[in-house]
């Protein structure tokens, strides 16, 4: 009996069997991974998004050996710290101040400790269907719960989480009326663990405006956002004013590493000792090496280029199935979308949930993984590109979706 749970300690990289086999990574490089049996696929799951740099990336390696070969642990502050804080600080606008977690859902679970100790309130709102993390606060109403449809026709909520309708601008204004003990609003730039449903215009600084008028925090959830699409903080891309992000995935190019940046005055609580923060492993030498490793090559790409290329994998996608009687859209952004079968892209999670279709797109991964491409099975997952997803490895992704688009023909198309 194998000892491993579910052959995989995360329930996200569980994948179906593809002819009585299992899959298991043995390393990648580039936009390329290569299974036990040395076959090879093009990437687009990136860590869930960490990998923007691709694979392996070799300046980044280089600085995480060096840290490892210094000190993996020294237990006190050390050299490499204050310099992956400041590099992070330059990217983050007026939230200077920095804390290093090593996961996505530590990082937002301190920004809710942090919130809350600033106002003195208990609750934090979420977006129905947002993933935040998956500890027990932030995970409450995650994507395909009963919660996060409000299934009884009632707000959820439980002590500490309270949930409202993603781009429901009337129902920001009904959280408020009916809840005084929020502390913090969790805003993500696009609701991307429900199929990457964009933010309707104005819908997020709506959000912002309300929940400072009544005196609560905004936190902007930037773990997967975050340097997607330039090299900083989606939210002040959009003209957002939040008060606390939560960073991750791309900061560390798959290095285990994220941080909480906030504006000052919200942490001088951790500054006084007034608030805990501690982690064995945060700020770790090897994680700051990363950070700043990553971020000084990230200056440097050309994310219009990359933004530009994945939007003509969109329409090619589309087009291919077009061509074979298929009909889906594509929702998101250039380097990061969700595919929808159909013609109608969800603005809502009550219509993502309706048009979702986890046959199709089991379907669609077994077929693309045998055609060498590795997708997310789920209806709400997503397809990320990297900088290492040149205009050639476009090509071949093109390729298994005509495979693809041929294999589905016969179940879905008409």
């Amino acid at each position: 009996m194998p000892n491993l749970v579910g052959d995989v300690s995360s329930a996200a990289r569980i994948l179906p069997d593809l002819k009585g086999e299992k899959l298991f990574i043995r390393n990648g490089k580039g936009a390329y991974l290569w299974d036990d049996q040395g076959r090879q696929y093009i990437d687009t799951a990136l860590g869930f998004g960490a990998v923007l740099l691709g694979h392996s990336n070799d300046a980044v390696n280089a600085a995480v050996v060096q840290a490892l070969s210094d000190s993996a642990a020294p237990s006190w502050a050390h050299v490499r710290e204050h310099g992956a804080a400041t590099a992070l600080a330059n990217h983050t606008g007026e939230l200077s101040k920095v804390i290093f977690t090593n996961s996505g859902s530590e990082a937002v679970h301190l920004a809710c400790r942090a919130a809350r100790a600033y106002t003195g309130r208990g609750r934090i709102a979420k977006m129905a269907a947002g993933f935040d993390g998956w500890f027990d606060d932030i995970s409450y109403g995650n994507v395909t719960s009963k919660e996060a449809s409000f299934s009884d026709g009632k707000r959820p909520s439980t002590e500490r989480t309270i949930l409202l309708r993603f781009n429901d601008f009337d129902d920001v204004e009904r959280l408020f009326a009916e809840d005084s003990n929020i502390a913090a609003v969790i805003l993500e730039p696009m609701l991307a663990n429900a199929g990457c449903i964009m933010a309707l215009p104005g819908y997020l600084k709506h959000v912002q405006d309300v929940a400072h008028r009544h005196g609560a925090l905004v936190i902007s959830d930037e773990v997967l956002m975050g340097f997607r699409l330039y090299p900083g903080l989606a939210a002040l891309q959009e003209g957002l004013d939040p008060d606390i992000a939560s960073v991750g995935k791309a900061i560390g190019n798959g290095v285990p590493v994220s941080a909480v940046v906030a504006k000052p005055h919200i942490f001088a609580g951790f500054e006084e000792g007034r608030v805990i923060r501690g982690g064995t492993f945060s700020g770790n030498p090897m994680a700051c090496a990363a950070v700043t490793t990553t971020l000084a090559q990230l200056d440097s790409v050309d994310y219009p280029q990359l933004i530009a290329r994945g939007d003509a994998l969109r329409c090619a996608i589309e087009s291919i199935f077009k061509s074979h009687g298929i009909t889906v859209s594509t929702s998101g952004y250039g380097n990061v979308f969700g595919i929808w079968l159909g013609a109608v892209v969800p603005s809502t999670y009550e219509q993502a949930a309706q048009i979702a279709n986890p046959s199709f797109t089991k379907a669609l991964h077994l077929a693309l993984r045998e055609a060498g491409v590795l997708i997310m099975p789920s209806p709400y997952g997503r397809l990320y590109i990297s900088f290492d997803h040149t205009d050639q490895v476009i090509e071949e992704i093109k390729t298994a979706f005509k495979h693809a688009a041929v294999e589905l023909s016969a179940a879905y198309s008409g």
